[in-house]
């Protein structure tokens, strides 16, 4: 009886899993915040996660925490921030998964950054910390090299900050990503670092690739809202100008 219990559990873990995947990647394309904090509100709210499980809750947070901080939602960011930060605390303690909890630690100091630019010159060193040290543990992780990407796009250039470098890291990120084709299908991460991408060829004026990489966007994900009515004519203009 305990295994047909545990065989039931773990099918509704899976549904359960599944089901919050397609939901984060449909706010995702939509750019609708309430269906996305919704989703991961609830989750949150489960009784009993393995590590895996609140793995993924940190990864859905991490990206709704950026949509607020995109939407000018600071208070809400910092709330997020502070959960999802609790999140990866509790992960920390098995000592497994270094190389994403590295990552999301990453992150989570650039996020803070980005909500109190005052602590820039203290948080910035341990964010590249971080996010070098989560390459080092497993230099097969795609995030870990969004990582480096983000710091290397964001910080300005007299910091040391370089699109180009920048979309150095995003193209190994995205090799190794695509290196494992199921794990990109309704995957909110892989359309967003190709989006990252897209965006990172406008900035350095490659508006030919820019363009390629929004054409296979759309061709994934023709419901994208934001690429496809705002981003894609946007670079569209810049190339015919």
């Amino acid at each position: 009886m305990s295994k047909l219990i545990l065989f039931v559990y773990t099918c509704f873990s899976l549904n359960l899993n599944a089901s919050y995947k397609s939901e984060v990647y449909s706010a995702f394309i939509s750019n609708n915040m309430m269906k996305w904090k919704s989703a991961i509100d609830r989750m949150s709210a489960s009784s009993a996660m393995t590590d895996e499980q609140l793995l993924e809750l940190v990864n859905y947070q991490y990206g709704y925490i950026a949509l607020c901080l995109g939407n000018n939602k600071s208070d809400e960011a910092r709330k997020y921030l502070d959960l999802a930060r609790k999140n990866l605390d509790f992960i920390s303690v098995n000592k497994k998964n270094t190389s994403m909890v590295n990552s999301y630690k990453s992150a989570f100091y650039g996020y803070r950054m980005a909500l109190n630019k005052i602590l820039a010159p203290f948080l910035g060193p341990k964010c590249l910390e971080c996010a070098r040290f989560a390459v080092s543990s497993d230099r097969e992780n795609p995030f870990a090299y969004v990582q480096l990407g983000n710091i290397r796009f964001y910080i300005p250039a007299s910091f040391g900050g370089s699109k180009k470098e920048a979309l150095g890291y995003y193209l190994t990120a995205l090799k190794l990503m695509e290196n494992n084709e199921k794990n990109n299908t309704e995957n909110w991460n892989y359309l967003s670092l190709l989006t990252v991408i897209a965006q990172s060829y406008y900035y350095i004026n490659d508006f030919q690739s820019s363009i390629k990489y929004l054409d296979k966007i759309l061709k994934l994900e023709p419901g994208y809202d934001w690429v496809r009515n705002e981003l894609y004519p946007k670079v569209l203009k810049k190339m015919n100008g």
